[in-house]
């Protein structure tokens, strides 16, 4: 996969676009000569940002606030894109949130925050992106490793990706019937603001006292995180021509995450 420009045209949201993977996304998208809205929540200044760093290359890009786990902003969001390019051809729904808990601690809060932007969030934003698309579009969702795997207090957020998978998998016969692939992918641990933050979390209790990059060394095979821009590179695969027979289906960009 290069950055050729076999996205040269087509006009892409990702959500959550401002930082970490989904900036990564941007890039890449961008470098392939798509039209990028930027996605943010409430970090304009991140956002902003790229979409300077993207312009000053010659890119096209522009940011567009909304909190996906909203519908009603989430379709605002899509025809806020919409309006000002004219259409929408590729959708990443990469905007989410994490959540490590014990069962006794889960709250009903904690349940509706995950549920709403994890899972309701990447149904209404996919919604809205499809009744805008035209024949070929293409649409990739937020899963994670996590769904196969079992960490220590990680219940809440597993389900929440486990549903995202199932939901790809149900919905590419209905949109393929618009000529509209649908796919998600799984990342595994990625170096990112996030992953430093609930790096501690992923380690189990029993393992209290190895750090965090010798787990890391010691259950993937290729012994280290992702960078964001390889997830991206796997996302920008997905919304190529070179995918035209892949829907339905999670993509684990993991290292080999046994």
């Amino acid at each position: 996969m290069t950055s050729a420009p076999t996205l040269a045209g087509k006009r892409a949201l990702v959500t959550g676009g401002s930082r970490g993977i989904g900036a990564a996304i941007v890039r890449r998208l961008a470098s392939q000569g798509a039209i990028v809205a930027v996605n943010y929540r409430s970090d304009r200044a991140a956002a902003d940002a790229l979409v300077g760093e993207l312009t000053d290359q010659g890119c096209a890009a522009s940011a567009f606030p909304g909190d996906v786990s909203d519908a009603a902003q989430t379709h605002e969001l899509v025809g806020a894109v919409v309006s000002e390019f004219g259409g929408l051809d590729l959708l990443v729904s990469n905007a989410g949130v994490e959540h490590f808990g014990a069962l006794e601690t889960i709250t009903q809060a904690d349940f509706d925050r995950l549920f709403q932007t994890n899972v309701a969030g990447q149904l209404f934003v996919t919604q809205a992106a499809v009744a805008a698309m035209t024949d070929g579009g293409r649409i990739v969702l937020s899963s994670s490793v996590s769904m196969r795997l079992a960490v220590y207090q990680h219940a809440l957020y597993a389900a929440s990706k486990a549903a995202i998978s199932a939901m790809v998998r149900n919905l590419a016969p209905e949109l393929a019937e618009r000529n509209i692939a649908i796919n998600a992918i799984a990342p595994g641990a990625t170096a990112t603001r996030m992953a430093t933050r609930y790096s501690a979390n992923y380690t189990p209790p029993a393992l209290a006292d190895v750090p965090f990059d010798a787990l890391i060394r010691s259950m993937s095979a290729l012994g280290r995180l992702a960078q964001p821009a390889e997830i991206a590179a796997v996302v920008a695969f997905l919304l190529s021509p070179d995918a035209s027979y892949i829907t339905g289906t999670t993509i684990e960009a993991d290292g080999g995450w046994s």
